[in-house]
């Protein structure tokens, strides 16, 4: 802008700032309760079986969230916490369940030594 567009419109218009996670409503996580399990297979050049939960959220949105980890004990109608994050190779997946909450136990397969606090584990 020149300065004399400046002096006639005064104010610059701020950019609207857009959200990633618009189904938590400006909460860091919300409470939610599992609708269906199933498995996705992720975007091309990838290949494997990704385990994703459609939740019902405590605001009534349904959402899809992948869950993080080797392993789980998820059922049908189980609770759980959700947070943001996306899973890059999945479309549509905005949000991940945090393990250790409600009846998302810590369960893992295999014993991990590395990011144990992303996916709720003591250490050894």
């Amino acid at each position: 802008m020149t300065i004399q567009q400046l002096i006639r419109h005064q104010k610059r218009l701020k950019k609207q700032q857009k959200t990633f996670v618009p189904a938590l409503s400006s909460c860091p996580q919300k409470k939610g309760i599992c609708v269906k399990i199933r498995i996705v297979k992720p975007k091309k050049p990838n290949s494997a079986q990704r385990k994703v939960a459609k939740v019902r959220l405590s605001n009534q949105k349904i959402i899809t969230a992948a869950i993080p980890g080797q392993g789980h004990n998820l059922k049908e109608y189980s609770e759980v916490l959700v947070r943001g994050g996306r899973a890059n190779d999945l479309p549509g997946v905005r949000y991940k369940l945090i393990k250790g909450c409600y009846s998302f136990d810590t369960f893992e397969l295999y014993y991990r030594s590395r990011s144990r606090s992303k996916y709720g584990l003591k250490r050894k």
